[in-house]
């Protein structure tokens, strides 16, 4: 008949707690500096992103960040235009946003009838799409007409690929360089979110040929 012995139980005890708390701080590290998860919730990045795209966000590709500041620590490299980024809405940091980089600071942006220029030449605009054929006026909204703007230093101006509908720089402004939380990588799970979670339908929709697709 065996007996526990209560140091061998308080060891086991102290193992566990320390192999959870090392599993949690190596998580938080890994959220916080390396690599996030991001799913797609609506269409304006169609047809780059789809909803229920499932995504990995690089959070190096900026450079190493102060948690919550947003301060670059050791700088990597800057966002350029055609990255696509995820980053804190300006008007409610607490909701991320995916978009496009259009222009970096210095740059000049302006939307003529849907066609982009950047610093007076045409966009090679090789994302956008518009499934939208009319064209609306300036003054009623600047979804195909806005501009010129100057994109101030330290800021980026990003846009949706699905053009016509996406609620984008074009409406609330710019994104702050601290406000990004890293570059879209990879799609690592796709399904149709619009099919009940637990229903032969949602399984039926995975998009397998999504898998560990490169983000462009």
């Amino acid at each position: 008949m065996s007996e526990s012995h209560p140091a061998t139980t308080k060891s086991t005890l102290r193992d566990y707690t320390e192999a959870i708390i090392i599993a949690l701080i190596l998580a938080f590290f890994i959220r916080t500096f390396v690599v996030q998860a991001f799913k797609i919730p609506s269409g304006s990045m169609l047809p780059t992103l789809l909803i229920g795209d499932h995504l990995l966000v690089n959070k190096f590709s900026y450079g190493v960040r102060v948690p919550f500041a947003g301060t670059v620590l050791i700088p990597v490299s800057k966002p350029g235009r055609n990255d696509v980024i995820v980053f804190r809405y300006p008007q409610d940091p607490k909701l991320d946003y995916i978009k496009r980089v259009i222009g970096v600071g210095g740059d000049t942006i302006e939307s003529r009838d849907k066609v982009l220029f950047v610093n007076g030449k045409p966009f090679e605009d090789r994302y956008g799409v518009h499934m939208d054929r009319t064209v609306v006026e300036r003054a009623a909204s600047p979804r195909d007409n806005f501009g010129p703007v100057v994109v101030p230093q330290g800021k980026v101006f990003v846009m949706g690929d699905n053009r016509d509908n996406s609620f984008d720089s074009r409406f609330w402004g710019f994104v702050d360089q601290k406000a990004i939380l890293g570059r879209a990588m990879v799609i690592y799970w796709s399904w149709d979110v619009e099919q009940p979670l637990f229903s032969l339908g949602r399984l039926q929709s995975i998009r397998w040929g999504r898998f560990g697709d490169i983000i462009h």
